[in-house]
């Protein structure tokens, strides 16, 4: 799976892979092939020369569907980890944004657990990270931005529940990402990674992802990014 992302950023280097909306705040935030290879690089080599993990170890990743997330998960992949997308059970690293103010909210079990402020600019929190947690932001900075190798191989297991690379490559494939350029997809109606990161980079399109989707911009969105929507308009 990782491959297609590989693939893709060769294909894409200088144009769009990500485009980001949040209707709820305005932001729009825009990665290039190349821009988003250099937040999975570091995120990588951050797992690999900070944390020193690799292929068989395991990594929470308690985000939503955002630009930032993508970095994540492709960076956990890229080295062979197993993403619990739960994080139900303990782990080596645990990716997670502020936590519940709710009293009874539990956090992730890991060794590490890193918090992202998902700043619109890829800015680290103010004044600091929430309580018991560790800044990504500040941790992957110093990190060296060219991929490493592929460490992941297709019948090594991606997900917790047991999905392995090349069954989860197929599953994106089966999700009917329209044949196109680019592909609009509602974030907070598809929150499975499969379908709005997956399935994208597995047909080779770049992803226009909106959350909070404001329905009265649709048609002009999808006119202004050229794109096609997800599920396929009837």
């Amino acid at each position: 799976m990782v491959h297609a992302f590989t693939a893709l950023v060769d294909a894409r280097r200088d144009r769009p892979l990500i485009t980001y909306y949040d209707d709820a705040t305005g932001e729009r935030t825009e990665l290039s092939g190349a821009t988003l290879a250099n937040w999975v690089a570091k995120t990588a080599n951050l797992l690999v020369d900070g944390l020193g993990l690799g292929p068989g170890q395991t990594a929470a990743v308690r985000l939503p569907p955002h630009w930032q997330t993508a970095a994540v998960l492709l960076g956990c992949w890229l080295v062979g980890l197993t993403v619990d997308l739960t994080g139900d059970g303990r782990t080596d690293v645990a990716f997670v944004t502020a936590p519940s103010s709710a009293p009874d909210a539990a956090g992730p079990e890991a060794d590490e657990v890193y918090a992202l402020a998902l700043d619109p600019l890829g800015q680290p929190f103010r004044p600091g990270p929430p309580p018991g947690t560790t800044d990504f932001i500040v941790e992957m900075r110093p990190h060296g931005d060219r991929l490493p190798p592929v460490a992941a191989t297709p019948d090594q297991v991606a997900l917790a529940d047991g999905t392995r690379h090349r069954a989860l490559l197929e599953q994106a494939r089966r999700s009917s990402i329209p044949t196109a350029e680019r592909v609009l997809i509602d974030a907070d109606t598809h929150p499975d990674p499969v379908v709005w990161l997956v399935a994208p980079l597995a047909a080779g399109a770049s992803v226009v992802l909106c959350r909070h989707l404001d329905p009265t911009r649709l048609s002009a969105r999808l006119a202004t990014e050229r794109a096609e929507p997800f599920p396929a308009a009837a």
